[in-house]
Formats: C-alpha cells, sequence, structure tokens
C-alpha cells in the first residue's frame, strides 16, 4: 500500500492523500469512505482523521491508511512528537457497527482482530511520544485507541464512551487496560458494562486527559505542547517514556490477548448468534450464558 507524503505549514492545512483510495479495487481492507492522511513539519508529524460525514468513523480502508503512517513515521528519525487530530464534529465516533465482526472482508475473525491488534500496537513501539487533541465524541476502538497514546488533551465538549456491550461485544483493542489504570475498576466496569459515557470535566478528574481547552483553541495547544517535546533532549524523552511504558504496557499487551481470544469466543458463541437473530427480528431475545 503506497504512501504519498509531502511536508506542510503550520497551521493544519487539508493533508494530502495517504495510501490507498477507498475504491482501490485491489485494496483488501474494503472499500469504506474516508480517509486518514499525515503531514509533516520539521520534526513533528501530524495525523488527521477525515471522515467527516461518519463524524470520522474508521473504515477498513482508514484503518489501512492508518497503521501505513504508523509505519511510515517509525522510519522518520527527524521525527520527535505526533498530533493526531480530528476533522470537522468529532476526534472519532468509533466505527460503523455493521462492520463489527468482520463480515466485509474475507477474512476469519480472528485474523482480522489480529491484523488490527498488529497495527494499532505500532503506537506502543514508537520512539516518540503522540499527543491526542480530542473534540467531540470518542467512541469505542477509537477511544481506545487514544488510550494507547501518550497524551491526551480535550475540547470542553468532548466526549467519550465504549459501547460495545450494548452490540454484544466487548472492547478489544486494549483500552480496558488503560482505563483500568487511569480510573480504577469501578469506573472501567461502569463505562464497559453500561456504556455510560464521560464528559471532559469527568476525564479530567479521573485522569482520562490532562487538559481542557475551547474547541478555538485545542490544535494551537496541541502544537504548543509538541513543540515543547520536540525542542528537549531526543534522549531523554525516549528514556522518559520507556519508564512509563515500562509501568504500563505489558498489563496492555496481556490485556489485549485476553480480548483476542474472548471477542473471537463471542463472536462464535450462542448467545451473540441469539442477539443478532432477536435485533433483526425485533424482539427479545433469550440468553443462555454461551
Amino acid at each position: 500500500m503506497g504512501i504519498t507524503i509531502r511536508k506542510a505549514a503550520w497551521p493544519f492545512a487539508r493533508p494530502p492523500r495517504v495510501g490507498k483510495t477507498a475504491t482501490d479495487p485491489n485494496d483488501a481492507w474494503g472499500d469504506m469512505s474516508g480517509q486518514v492522511t499525515v503531514e509533516f513539519d520539521g520534526a513533528i508529524a501530524i495525523i488527521t482523521n477525515d471522515n467527516q460525514e461518519m463524524r470520522n468513523a474508521f473504515s477498513d480502508s482508514m484503518d489501512a491508511q492508518l497503521f501505513d503512517i504508523l509505519g511510515e513515521i517509525r522510519l522518520r528519525r527527524e521525527l520527535r512528537c505526533v498530533i493526531w487530530r480530528g476533522e470537522g464534529h468529532s476526534w472519532s465516533s468509533g466505527r460503523d457497527v455493521s462492520a463489527i465482526g468482520g463480515q466485509q472482508v474475507e477474512l476469519t475473525h480472528h485474523e482480522l482482530m489480529s491484523r488490527g491488534h498488529t497495527g494499532i500496537l505500532q503506537i506502543l513501539d514508537l520512539d516518540i511520544p503522540i499527543i491526542v487533541p480530542i473534540q467531540g465524541w470518542a467512541i469505542g476502538g477509537s477511544f481506545q485507541r487514544a488510550l494507547l497514546c501518550d497524551i491526551r488533551i480535550a475540547a470542553d465538549d468532548a466526549r467519550f464512551m465504549l459501547p460495545e456491550t450494548t452490540h454484544g461485544v466487548i472492547p478489544d483493542t486494549g483500552g480496558v487496560a488503560r482505563l483500568f489504570q487511569m480510573c480504577g475498576h469501578g469506573v472501567v466496569s461502569d463505562m464497559v458494562l453500561t456504556g455510560r459515557s464521560l464528559d471532559a470535566r469527568e476525564a479530567l478528574a479521573l485522569g482520562v486527559i490532562s487538559r481542557i481547552v475551547s474547541r478555538d483553541e485545542l490544535d494551537a495547544t496541541a502544537r504548543e505542547m509538541a513543540e515543547k517535546i520536540a525542542a528537549a533532549p531526543e534522549v531523554t524523552i525516549k528514556m522518559a517514556r520507556r519508564v512509563i511504558s515500562h509501568l504500563a504496557d505489558t498489563a496492555v499487551r496481556s490485556s489485549m490477548a485476553d480480548e483476542l481470544i474472548y471477542q473471537t469466543f463471542i463472536h462464535k458463541s450462542d448467545d451473540f448468534a441469539e442477539f443478532r437473530a432477536a435485533r433483526a427480528e425485533d424482539r427479545t431475545p433469550s440468553y443462555r450464558g454461551s
């Protein structure tokens, strides 16, 4: 999958296209809308979610573009920090629920999840930090991806949610482990089991984000933070992040290994089949716990 990149001036301009187009007939990731793009501005990379009609919900092709971008960032020695932002109303509203279960690609559910885990775990393998400025919604797998990053800041209208159980599945991108580290058993259980949302002030109080700013100041604040990081000695930032990752990342990787097994089991379970059938037939489901 090719990448087309150009250097871009600040402030954020519309980025160049990265990766294959969503309609490429050779794209094994599917043929859905939206794009993820990247710009390089000196020592800072800017990733942008751009699927505004769907409030930046991720498609399979957007996943492929993101994973290609992360791979490219790993190769660029001049980079010192990444900003991962979203165009429009929301940072990302998760993904189209019709895509849950991998029915749109010729892969088993286990293969689909393994591919996604391999792609997104590049975040933990980077030697440079990622700052995520969040506005509007950060939902589901997209919220979990933001949780894997180093720093999250938010506009005062930001909302955070893990609604997977309401769709018959579990969160499966490492976010549960991160939230457990940040918020503890009670809050993560409430969010995962009931699907409740957090507003920006709750998220700040719980340590999910580190700052709240106005929407108008969000990009500029992220840029200021990135420049401060980029100005520090490279090895100092690298070693500081390594200390933090040694405290946190082992649990995340372990949780994701469990999620791979349990989510695959759920998709083959009688209860999940009943969940889907009951929704399709507009009736009350009858579950058996298996």
